[in-house]
């Protein structure tokens, strides 16, 4: 069965996976919907199934929306698909920096971040020197924006002002600009296929969401990090992260990898996304809000970066396994 999967023709294996996932998304949407029709003794077992199933839609509309990515980054190749990325990481890092309450003196280290910084990363990763891509934002990016903070002249809160504008740009730039860096990896006879291997980051993420979810909900659990979230517990964590796992087990025949290899880095990649989640929710509760951007934002619900958190911290890590594993060329020789 898997060796018929892999023979298949890109074209054939996208048509396959059009049908399944948004059939399989489909379904799932259909039963959240029977669920909240479904009449409850009282109200206040209404409101506790609501708020049960409410983050569990959530993710689900994450996943729609990652699925739709996919497509859309097939369809428009790989300068497409960095362009939407670098899109996505401004509208991000834009959510990001308004909740961070910076000062008027942050006006040029913003500019520079923004216009500077996130397209030269991207315009890094469309060209493929992933030697300088990999260290462009994290040495250079890391130095040069308490730099210009600094030419500013303002002394007040300096390290703590420095410190939100330098993480807001490596989860929401660096972190992100993974993605597209995936489908413009050079691996020996897989050339046109690097989108496939954001879908494999897709699913692996939303499956491992949608379960630690799950788990979350419906068994007992004892937090961990009580003050940061009431409901992330290592139980929950570890059924999202095996499920992730089996995602990407399943997955393995539309990426180069075998069996055990898809296993591994299906493991390390929802291990990083639940992980993931717990600091982007570290960092709302120190900035006292339960969601990043305005519940009227494009996503429809809750704000963009509430829906590509963790794919933030998911993409560099198996960007990163992958290129080590298998000795991947760091670009254009």
């Amino acid at each position: 069965m898997m060796n018929w999967l892999r023979q298949l023709t890109a074209s054939e294996q996208v048509a396959l996976l059009f049908v399944v996932l948004f059939g399989f998304l489909v379904l799932l949407t259909v039963g959240l919907f029977l669920n909240s029709l479904r009449e409850r003794a009282d109200e206040h077992a209404r409101l506790a199934s609501q708020l049960t199933w409410e983050r569990v839609r959530r993710d689900l509309r994450a996943a729609w929306i990652g699925g739709c990515m996919f497509w859309v980054a097939w369809i428009s190749g790989p300068l497409g698909a960095t362009l939407l990325f670098a899109l996505f990481s401004f509208l991000a890092l834009r959510e990001f920096i308004t909740l961070m309450h910076t000062q008027r003196s942050d006006h040029r280290t913003l500019i520079v971040a923004f216009f500077v910084l996130l397209p030269v990363q991207y315009m890094i990763c469309g060209t493929r020197f992933f030697d300088l891509f990999a260290v462009f934002l994290p040495v250079y990016g890391f130095l040069v924006l308490p730099i210009v903070s600094a030419l500013a002249d303002d002394p007040r809160n300096y390290l703590e002002r420095n410190a939100k504008i330098q993480w807001g740009v490596m989860v929401c730039v660096y972190g992100l600009s993974h993605a597209p860096a995936l489908l413009l990896l050079d691996f020996p006879g897989y050339t046109g296929r690097g989108a496939f291997l954001l879908f494999f980051l897709v699913m692996v993420v939303a499956a491992s969401q949608i379960a630690q979810e799950i788990a979350t909900r419906t068994l007992r659990r004892r937090p961990v990090a009580r003050h940061i979230s009431r409901s992330f517990s290592m139980r929950a964590w570890w059924i999202g992260t095996l499920t992730g796992s089996v995602a990407g087990l399943l997955l393995f025949w539309i990426t180069p990898f075998k069996a055990g290899q898809a296993l591994a880095m299906a493991f390390l990649t929802a291990a990083a996304a639940g992980f993931g989640g717990l600091v982007m929710k570290a960092l709302k509760k120190d900035a006292g809000v339960l969601y990043w951007g305005n519940r009227s934002s494009i996503t429809g619900a809750v704000g963009l970066l509430d829906r590509i958190a963790v794919l933030c911290f998911a993409a560099p890590i198996l960007f990163h396994s992958v290129r080590w594993y298998f000795q991947l060329p760091l670009g254009y020789r």
